[in-house]
C-alpha cells in the first residue's frame, strides 16, 4: 500500500455539495408546509397502500419533497419523490 494514498482524496461528495442539498431540501419542506412529522406521516400511510399490493422493502424507502421545474415554465413546484424497493407482488384473491 502506497503511504500517501492515506491523504488522496477519495472519490466521496465534496462537504460543502453534501451540505448545499441538504439545506436545498430543507427550504423547498419549508416552502410547502411539509414538517418532518407530516412527511413521516405521509411514508407511513405510503408504505400501508402499498404493502396491500407488494412486498417493500421499507429499510430501503426513500421518500423526499424535491422541487423541478413547471410545465408552464414560471419556476420551479415542489414534487413528491419516492422510491420504493419491491420485493415482490402479493397474489390477490379473486
Amino acid at each position: 500500500m502506497d503511504f500517501f494514498s492515506f491523504f488522496k482524496k477519495k472519490n466521496t461528495p465534496a462537504s460543502g455539495s453534501v451540505a448545499r442539498d441538504r439545506l436545498k431540501l430543507v427550504l423547498v419542506h419549508d416552502r410547502v408546509n411539509c414538517s418532518s412529522q407530516v412527511l413521516e406521516m405521509l411514508k407511513t400511510d405510503i408504505i400501508k397502500v402499498i404493502s396491500n399490493y407488494m412486498e417493500i422493502d421499507e429499510e430501503e424507502l426513500d421518500i423526499q419533497i424535491t422541487q423541478t421545474q413547471s410545465e408552464e415554465n414560471n419556476g420551479t413546484v415542489p414534487v413528491l419523490y419516492a422510491n420504493i424497493p419491491i420485493k415482490s407482488m402479493r397474489k390477490m384473491q379473486d
